[in-house]
């Protein structure tokens, strides 16, 4: 009783109500700015041939066949709207929900046409994860409406509540897992046999060669680093002290920042040896929960709010006869 008392004070343990809304920004943006880099591939995969549909994921619980062209397409500017409006935090109780099944279904929809990207899986989740918190209570629209009824003003600055906690406990244990579950899977296709970096050397050469067949250009650094069989070596061990390791980035605030230092290097290593982008943890979006997001947030947010007061003086000087 005393260990479950234990993880449950953890999991509930109060958390300001700025940093929660924090995390909603910074995913919500970055949903943003995905959905809409990549809008022209996800409207086009509208209009391919219904061949080459293979329905994934839930998907795959309701269709056997592609949407009519104008339906997906629909749905993806659907989906762009809610991004906007659970960043913004409008109507969050229910626009949160929809927005993240929607995003669910956008994304299982495009990997319904080829590749499965298994990068996508972490931000649906984390947006799951605020959709069922209220992440809103702070720096939204919906704070500062009900602050102008009086009916429940904004929480102020380091404001703490177990309410805000939990589901910044569940994105970081979601972050963790899935770090544990890459690690699990390397060492069942290959064993410990993994570690000895061999296999890791292989695919990088492969997927430099790859390139070149394909009139790609190669890794700059790979190919050097290719005759160094110690330097992978050292790189698999680190893979699996990162991956395997992820857990305890969960025991404290300064083992966190060394785990996440880490994960960062480690995808920005995929990146510089296999041209392989991972944006979602390379801007470091995946690990904010881990942080005390709230203050390079509330940073930005003054600066944007002192800049907008002083345009809004220049426009008023300028408008006086």
């Amino acid at each position: 009783m005393t260990a479950a008392r234990a993880v449950v004070a953890w999991w509930f343990a109060p958390q300001p109500a700025t940093r929660l809304a924090a995390l909603r920004l910074v995913i919500g943006l970055y949903a943003i700015v995905d959905l809409a880099v990549r809008l022209p591939i996800l409207l086009h995969y509208a209009e391919m041939p219904a061949s080459e549909f293979r329905p994934v994921g839930v998907v795959a619980l309701a269709l056997d066949a592609p949407l009519p062209a104008w339906v997906a397409q629909s749905e993806v500017w659907w989906t762009l709207a809610l991004a906007l409006a659970f960043t913004a935090g409008v109507a969050y109780r229910v626009v949160a929900p929809l927005f993240a099944l929607h995003l669910l279904w956008t994304l299982t929809y495009r990997n319904c046409w080829g590749m499965v990207f298994h990068t996508e899986n972490l931000p649906v989740i984390h947006v799951a994860i605020l959709a069922c918190a209220p992440a809103a209570d702070a720096w939204s629209i919906d704070a500062w409406r009900r602050g102008r009824r009086g009916v429940a003003p904004p929480p102020p600055e380091g404001h703490a509540d177990g309410r805000h906690g939990w589901a910044i406990r569940a994105i970081c244990a979601v972050t963790a897992v899935t770090y544990v579950l890459a690690g699990v899977a390397k060492l069942r296709l290959a064993g410990v046999d993994w570690i000895d970096g061999a296999q890791l050397r292989d695919q990088i050469a492969y997927d430099n060669l790859r390139r070149v067949v394909y009139g790609l250009s190669p890794s700059a650094l790979a190919t050097p680093l290719l005759g160094a069989p110690w330097v992978f070596t050292a790189l698999a061990a680190l893979t699996m002290v990162v991956e395997l390791g992820a857990p305890l980035a969960l025991v404290h605030r300064r083992i966190a920042a060394a785990w996440c230092a880490l994960a960062w290097g480690f995808h920005a290593g995929v990146l510089a040896l296999m041209h392989i982008a991972f944006p979602y943890p390379l801007l470091g979006v995946a690990y904010a929960s881990f942080c005390r997001i709230e203050r390079p947030v509330g940073w930005c947010g003054r600066q944007l709010a002192r800049g907008a007061r002083a345009v809004n003086r220049m426009l008023r000087g300028h408008s006086r006869p």
